[in-house]
Formats: structure tokens, C-alpha cells, sequence
């Protein structure tokens, strides 16, 4: 493999492979299921984890960022 090729897949794993794991995998990011009485379908943590999909380590700062201003 060239140097483009490692700098690429290193690149793609630490920039959104590993922000991904992380919402997926921190208890801190939120339960699975809606809160009751909410009119949103989807729990936190799923629009964590798209908000990372979608925007890499940018999500993924903005919840940590979010994480630590809720404490």
C-alpha cells in the first residue's frame, strides 16, 4: 500500500469510524428509546449517532461539547 492509501484509511477511522463507536458505546450520549411524552420518534442517541454520520468529528465534538455542558 502507498503512503496516500494509509494517510486515506487513517483519515476515514479516526476522523468518523471511531467518533461513531464512541456515541454508539458511551453511556454519557443518551438512552436508546424517546423520553415519554415526546412527540420525537427517535431517542438521543440515534440523533447523535446520525449527526456524526452525516458530519464526522464535528458531531462528535458537538456532543462531547454538549456532554460537558450538561453536567
Amino acid at each position: 500500500m502507498d503512503t496516500d492509501r494509509i494517510v486515506a484509511w487513517a483519515a476515514l477511522l479516526l476522523l468518523w469510524a471511531l467518533p461513531l463507536l464512541h456515541v454508539a458505546l458511551s453511556r454519557r450520549a443518551g438512552p436508546w428509546r424517546p423520553p415519554e411524552g415526546s412527540g420525537c420518534p427517535i431517542g438521543p442517541r440515534w440523533g447523535w449517532l446520525v449527526m456524526v454520520l452525516l458530519t464526522g468529528a464535528i458531531g462528535w465534538l458537538l456532543m462531547v461539547a454538549r456532554r460537558r455542558r450538561g453536567r
